[in-house]
């Protein structure tokens, strides 16, 4: 099969749907046009996954094709941003069908969820790699950024953290018990809250998405915005599943592991206070801001912990 059959078969239905109000040339040109109409800005980011890096050399291609779109739209989520289009760079060892077919299906599933196009990208011989580039657009001057939280702001996060981490001990089970089958929804199919985003977005005073850790995220913001912080580990809000099966440990889950693709939030608590229900019941508050330099932790002390870094730490 030929680099542009292989598009066509698998990759060209993606660019029908969503999106199409703001996406004027999808796929099939030298490039893709996107309209920004008044009052937006354009918000983009690119993510890469290496095989036996990001993902397993034997994960299931469909988990992967919603799993590579997912963790990109996060991004999208955490600026509070609503999605629009992305291009696909895929580079292959080999242009197999019975690979191709699931993965495709996968993304179109995630791409279908999200409410976002496929403009194009490109396919190349080599590892498998796969980096996708998402688009995004957000009202003028309401964009959340990592620099904006003041002291006493209250740190939030949504859902649950540590499950995603956790399942990576249960990649390999061929029989997972029904606990081990909920950490693992949890890192196969990631649910960016885009919702969660935009409701927040001109309201919260930072944001990031939750993936390499929710110390090291939450270390991104302090550092962004010149600021401290303080949490109470006791308030990590966490899968009963997750501390069935992992019990001490699942509190350093939940603050060091990452692929959760939740939101850590600062808002200011006259703000909280005004959001709606359904928008503050989907928050934990799990402290505050300070003015002091750092990060102090109250509550069950856990053991030590370290977000992810793709080029590890210095000795």
């Amino acid at each position: 099969m030929g680099e542009f059959e292989l598009i066509r078969t698998y990759f060209q239905p993606l660019a029908d749907g969503a999106g199409q109000d703001q996406l004027l040339l999808g796929p099939g040109d030298d490039c893709a046009i996107q309209r920004v109409p008044p009052g937006l800005d354009l918000v983009f980011s690119v993510d890469t996954l290496v095989e036996g890096v990001h993902f397993p050399s034997d994960y299931s291609p469909d988990h992967l094709g919603w799993r590579a779109l997912a963790v990109a739209v996060s991004d999208l989520a955490a600026m509070g941003a609503s999605p629009v289009c992305f291009t696909l760079a895929l580079t292959l060892p080999d242009a197999n069908p019975g690979w191709l077919k699931p993965f495709s299906e996968g993304l179109a599933r995630a791409s279908k969820a999200f409410g976002i196009a496929l403009a194009g990208g490109d396919t190349t011989r080599g590892s498998l790699t796969i980096t996708i580039q998402v688009h995004g657009t957000v009202d003028n001057g309401r964009a959340l950024y990592r620099s904006g939280a003041k002291p006493g702001d209250l740190i939030c996060v949504s859902g649950t953290l540590g499950a995603a981490g956790a399942a990576l001990h249960y990649l390999a089970e061929t029989d997972p018990s029904p606990a081990q089958l909920a950490l693992l929804s949890r890192y196969h199919f990631p649910q960016p809250r885009l919702e969660l985003g935009q409701q927040l977005a001109g309201r919260a005073s930072s944001a990031i998405d939750v993936s390499d850790g929710l110390l090291a995220d939450l270390g991104h913001i302090l550092e962004a915005s010149g600021t401290g912080a303080r949490i109470d580990t006791g308030r990590i809000p966490m899968m009963a599943e997750l501390v069935t099966l992992k019990g001490e440990n699942a509190r350093d889950l939940a603050l060091g592991a990452g692929d959760d693709y939740e939101l850590c939030i600062t808002i200011p608590p006259e703000i909280f206070e005004t959001l709606e229900h359904s928008v503050a019941r989907e928050l934990a508050v799990i402290g505050v801001i300070t003015s002091e330099p750092g990060l102090q932790l109250s509550g069950p002390a856990p053991s030590g912990i370290q977000g992810y870094e793709h080029f590890g730490r210095p000795a």
